[in-house]
C-alpha cells in the first residue's frame, strides 16, 4: 500500500505553494447546495434512459462504520458517474430499522426501540449526508413506520388467502438470549446469528412463506443472472438443492405400515443392505411402539436435535445410529433390511428415510464399517472389478449394474430410468424431485416488527385482519423487560380485538415479522415511497425496476438475495410487478480490514469516519477507501495510505491555485500543431479520459481508476516544472487539468466543484457530460519494440508506432545486438506480434 503511493507522490520543491485545501469549508459549501437545490432528486423521464443504483440499506446501529464508509462510496461513484453519462440514475436511501439489533439496544440503554431507532436514523443521516453521497433524500423510508410496513401486512394478507402463508407446529430454532425463533439461514454455527448464544430446539406454533412454491423458478432464475458473482449463484443452488431420483415404498416387516425412501440412486437398490431414517421422523414413534425401544429412540432424537444446532455447516456429525427393532423389505429382491434411526438423516430432506447402499455410497460405508454391516457391490465400474472384502471407500460413480435381477448388465443412467418405471408400474415407487430449499419461517416473539395481521376467533378460527383495518400498529406505550420477552403477549389492549367475520371476541396474534420480510420488498417502495393507494405504483415501477446495480456484502448471498428474488415473484403475481427478478447486476464488496481481522468494536480495532473525516474530509476518506483495493476484495487498513490520498488532493489543489489566472484566460481549443511536451500531455491526458471511462463502466476497478489520474497528475508535474526547457502548451495544460477534476469528480466530488468553479465553470459537475477521448489522440508516436530470437529477449528497439512490417525486418535484422545470434544461421520466420514485439526463428 505505502509503495503505491510512494510511486504517485513527488517530493515538495522548496519553492512549491505549500498551502493545504480548506476541506471542512468547501465540503460545508457543497453539501448545503446540494441539500438546498435538491441536487439528486429524480423524477421518471421516459424520454432519458434510467439507471438504478442501489445499496443495501444500514440497521441503524448508531454510527456508520468503515464498510459503510466503502459500500456508499463505490454507489456513489457509480451514480455520479451514470449522471454524467446522461442516465437518469435513481439512488435512494433509506433504513431497516425493525430487528433485534435496535431492540437489544434499546433495552441496554434503557429505552424505548423506536426513540432508540429515530435518533439512530437522524444521526446515521447526518453522517451520510457529510460524506457527500448523491441520494435522492425525498424517498428516503423507515421499515418501522407504519406507513411502510402496513403494505407488507397487505402482502402477508394476500398470500394467506392464495394459500402461500400458513401457520404450523414444527421444530424451531429457539435462541434463548434474544428470546425469539430464527430462520435456519439465522443459524451459523449452531449459534444465533446476532448474539451467538446456543441455539436450542424447540416446538412451536409459528407463520410461514411457502418460498418452496417458488424452489424451481428461483433455480432456474440463477441461469439467467449472468450480472451476478458466480460465488452467490452457487450458494443460492447449493441452498435450493433440487434433487432428481424416486420415492420407493418398503413395507414393514409384520405389520401393514411402510417407509417410503426418496433416492437419487435407484440404480443401486439391489445393493441395499439397511435402511436409515431420521430419528425426528415423524412415523418413528408410531413404527416402533411395542418395540421397548421408545424412550432410547426419543432420547436420542434429542441429543441430535441439538448437535446438529451446534454443529459447523462445514463440518459432519459423527455419524451414529440406533438399530430400531424393525426391519424393512426391499420391494425389488426381498431382502430383510434393519432399520437405523441415524444421526444423519434429515427428516425435512426427501421423506426422512434413506436405503442404505455402503458400496455405492460414502456415509452408507462408514456406517456400515461402524456396525459391521454387510456391503453388496450392485454397481461394476468398467475399467476394474470390485470386491467387497477389498473396498476401502464406496464406488459411488456409474457403471454397469451386477447381481440386479433382470436389470443386471444395464448401463447405471438407463438402469436408473428402467428402474423407477418398474416400480411405477407395479404401485410401490414414483420419479419424484426434492428440494434442499424450506418454507420461510417468518413468525418472532419480540416487539420491534411488523405485527402479524392475523385474529383468533373461537368460532370463525383464524381471520386475517380486514384490509380496511391496516396497518396493525405496534402500541408505543410498552415497558420491555431485560430478557427480550415481547409485552404484545400480555397487553389486553393490543391482543384483545373482534373478530373480522362474526364480530365477536378475537385474540389478536402477538408475534411479529422476521425482519427480512422488510428489506425484502424495500428496493420496490423506492420507486414509489409517497404512494398512498397501495403499496407499489405500477407505472413507477415499471419505469424504474429492475435495480441496474445492487452493492453490498456477500453474507447476504442467500438470506436477503434469496427472499428478495422470492418477494419479487410473489409481488409479480399479485400483480404489483412485472419483472420476475429484482437486481439486473450485483456487487459484492469486501470487507474492511485492521491489523489482519474485519474491524469490530469487540477486537478494538475499529477506525471511527468521524474522526478521519474531521482530520482529512470526506473526499480523502472516500478516495482512499476506493484506491486501497478493488471493491470485491478486502480493504486492509493504512494510516499511510489515507495520509497519501490527502497529499494527492492538495497536489492538485495546489497546480490549480498557482495557475487560475493561466487556466483562466487560456482558450479551451487545444492547437493542432504543439511541442513534443504538449503532444505527450495531450495523448496523456486523452489515455487517461479512455482507462479511467472503461475501469468504472461495469468493471468498478476504481483503484487502476485512480493510479491512472494520479500518473496524469504527475505527468502534469513533470512537464511544467520551472526547470523544463520545452513545456506543454497552456491549452494542453488546461485540457489535462480540466481532465483530471472531471474525471476525479465521482470520487471527490466536494473537491471537484470546488476546483471546478474555481476555473471560472458555471455548470456545475454535477450536471456536466463525462469527458470524450479522441482515439487518434491516444495512439503513441513511438513504441519499444522487444526483440527475440528463438523466443529469448535479445534486443529492444525503438520505432513508430505502426511501423509497416517491412521496414520492421529491416531494422532488427541490423541490430548489433541480434546480430550474433543469427549470424550464419538460417532464419526460418520472422513473427511479428504489431506494437509489441518480433520474434525470429533460426536453426
Amino acid at each position: 500500500m505505502k509503495a503505491d503511493f510512494e510511486k504517485f507522490f513527488i517530493a515538495k520543491s522548496k519553492n512549491m505553494n505549500t498551502e493545504i485545501y480548506d476541506f471542512t469549508a468547501i465540503e460545508s459549501k457543497w453539501q448545503d447546495k446540494w441539500r438546498k437545490e435538491k441536487t439528486f432528486k429524480v423524477t421518471e423521464e421516459p424520454q432519458k434512459k434510467k439507471y438504478y443504483l442501489l445499496e443495501m440499506f444500514p440497521y441503524p446501529s448508531g454510527r456508520i462504520h468503515m464498510g459503510h464508509v466503502r459500500n456508499y462510496s463505490i454507489g456513489d461513484v457509480v451514480a455520479r458517474f451514470k449522471r454524467m453519462q446522461g442516465y437518469n440514475v435513481l439512488h435512494p436511501m433509506g433504513w431497516d430499522a425493525f430487528g433485534l439489533p435496535a431492540e437489544n439496544a434499546a433495552i441496554k440503554n434503557n429505552t424505548h426501540p423506536a426513540k432508540w431507532t429515530y435518533e439512530n436514523i437522524d444521526y446515521m443521516k447526518n453522517q451520510l449526508q457529510s460524506m457527500g453521497l448523491s441520494y435522492d433524500w425525498d424517498r428516503e423510508i423507515a421499515t418501522c413506520n407504519p406507513e411502510y410496513y402496513r403494505w407488507e401486512q397487505l402482502f402477508f394478507i394476500k398470500l394467506y388467502k392464495k394459500g402461500l402463508v400458513y401457520p404450523k407446529v414444527t421444530t424451531v430454532n429457539w435462541c434463548e438470549n434474544c428470546q425469539t425463533v430464527l430462520a435456519n439461514e439465522q443459524v451459523i454455527d449452531g449459534c444465533c446469528w446476532r448474539c451467538d448464544a446456543n441455539v436450542m430446539p424447540r416446538e412451536m406454533n409459528g407463520w410461514f412463506f411457502k418460498i418452496t412454491a417458488y424452489a424451481e423458478e428461483l433455480l432456474e432464475g440463477c441461469d439467467k443472472l449472468s450480472g451476478w458473482p458466480e460465488k452467490v449463484l452457487t450458494m443460492q443452488r447449493n441452498w435450493i438443492g433440487k434433487s432428481i431420483g424416486a420415492e420407493i415404498d418398503f413395507a414393514i416387516e409384520g405389520s401393514d405400515k411402510k417407509i417410503t425412501v426418496f433416492t437419487t440412486r435407484p440404480d443401486t437398490i439391489f445393493g441395499a443392505t439397511f435402511m436409515s431414517i431420521a430419528p425426528d421422523h415423524k412415523y418413528i414413534q408410531e413404527l416402533c411402539a411395542g418395540t421397548g425401544k421408545e424412550e432410547e429412540l426419543a432420547a436420542f432424537a434429542e441429543k441430535t436435535k441439538i448437535a446438529r444446532q451446534r454443529q459447523n455447516p462445514e463440518d459432519e456429525l459423527v455419524k451414529e445410529g440406533i438399530f430400531t427393532g424393525l426391519y424393512a423389505i426391499n420391494p425389488f429382491n426381498s431382502d430383510r433390511l434393519p432399520v437405523f434411526a441415524a444421526n444423519f438423516v434429515l427428516a425435512e430432506y426427501g421423506t426422512g428415510a434413506v436405503m442404505a447402499v455402503p458400496a455405492h455410497d460414502q456415509r452408507d460405508f462408514d456406517f456400515a464399517r461402524q456396525y459391521n454391516l454387510p456391503i453388496k457391490i450392485v454397481v461394476q465400474p468398467e475399467d476394474a472389478f470390485l470386491e467387497s472384502q477389498s473396498m476401502t471407500a464406496a464406488h459411488e460413480g456409474p457403471g454397469i449394474l451386477a447381481d440386479s435381477g433382470s436389470f443386471t448388465g444395464m448401463q447405471s443412467e438407463v438402469a436408473k430410468k428402467a428402474i423407477t418405471g418398474f416400480a411405477a408400474d407395479n404401485g410401490f415407487g414414483k420419479k419424484q424431485t426434492t428440494y434442499r430449499l424450506r418454507d420461510w419461517g417468518i413468525s418472532r416473539q419480540r416487539y420491534w416488527g411488523a405485527p402479524i395481521p392475523i385474529i383468533y376467533c373461537e368460532r370463525c378460527g383464524v381471520q386475517p385482519v380486514a384490509e380496511k383495518d391496516l396497518p396493525v400498529t405496534l402500541p408505543p406505550d410498552v415497558k420491555i423487560e431485560k430478557s427480550g420477552k415481547s409485552p404484545l403477549h400480555d397487553l389486553e389492549s393490543f391482543y384483545q380485538t373482534t373478530c373480522p367475520k362474526c364480530g365477536g371476541y378475537g385474540r389478536r396474534e402477538t408475534d411479529t415479522m422476521d425482519t427480512f420480510v422488510e428489506s425484502s420488498w424495500y428496493f420496490a417502495r423506492y420507486a414509489c415511497p409517497d404512494y398512498t393507494d397501495g403499496p407499489l405504483k405500477k407505472g413507477a415501477v415499471d419505469h424504474w425496476l429492475p435495480v441496474d446495480q445492487y452493492i453490498g456484502g456477500v453474507e447476504h448471498a442467500i438470506l436477503h438475495l434469496l427472499y428478495s428474488r422470492f418477494f419479487t415473484k410473489i409481488m409479480r403475481d399479485l400483480g404489483y410487478l412485472s419483472i420476475d427478478e429484482p437486481f439486473i447486476n450485483l456487487l459484492t464488496q469486501g470487507m474492511v480490514i485492521k491489523d489482519g481481522s474485519k474491524m469490530s468494536k469487540s477486537k478494538g480495532n475499529v477506525v471511527d469516519p468521524d474522526i478521519l473525516i474531521k482530520k482529512y474530509g470526506a473526499d480523502t476518506v472516500r478516495l482512499f477507501s476506493l484506491f486501497a483495493a478493488p471493491p470485491e476484495r478486502d480493504l486492509e487498513w493504512s494510516d499511510q495510505g489515507v495520509e497519501g490520498s490527502f497529499r494527492f488532493l492538495n497536489r492538485v489543489y495546489r497546480f490549480v491555485q498557482d495557475n487560475l489566472v493561466m487556466l483562466g484566460t487560456t482558450g479551451a481549443q487545444v492547437p493542432v500543431t504543439m511541442n513534443e511536451a504538449g503532444r505527450e500531455l495531450h495523448r496523456k491526458t486523452h489515455q487517461t479520459i479512455q482507462k479511467v471511462g472503461n475501469d468504472i463502466n461495469g468493471k468498478f476497478h476504481f483503484n487502476t481508476a485512480i493510479s491512472a489520474i494520479m500518473e496524469l497528475t504527475n505527468t502534469l508535474y513533470t512537464l511544467t516544472a520551472e526547470n523544463s526547457d520545452n513545456k506543454p502548451e497552456n491549452a494542453a495544460i488546461k485540457e489535462a487539468v480540466e481532465a483530471i477534476i472531471l474525471l476525479l469528480s465521482p470520487m471527490v466530488p466536494h473537491f471537484c466543484e470546488e476546483m471546478w468553479e474555481r476555473l471560472g465553470k458555471n455548470t456545475p459537475l454535477s450536471d456536466t457530460s463525462w469527458p470524450e477521448f479522441d482515439q487518434e489522440a491516444t495512439k503513441e508516436e513511438s513504441i519499444t519494440l522487444v526483440v527475440q530470437v528463438n523466443g529469448k529477449v535479445r534486443s529492444k528497439l525503438q520505432v513508430e508506432a505502426d511501423c509497416p512490417e517491412a521496414i520492421l525486418k529491416e531494422k532488427t535484422l541490423a541490430d548489433d545486438k541480434v546480430v550474433k545470434f543469427i549470424d550464419g544461421k538460417t532464419i526460418r520466420k520472422i513473427i511479428v506480434v504489431k506494437n509489441k514485439l518480433i520474434n525470429i526463428v533460426v536453426s
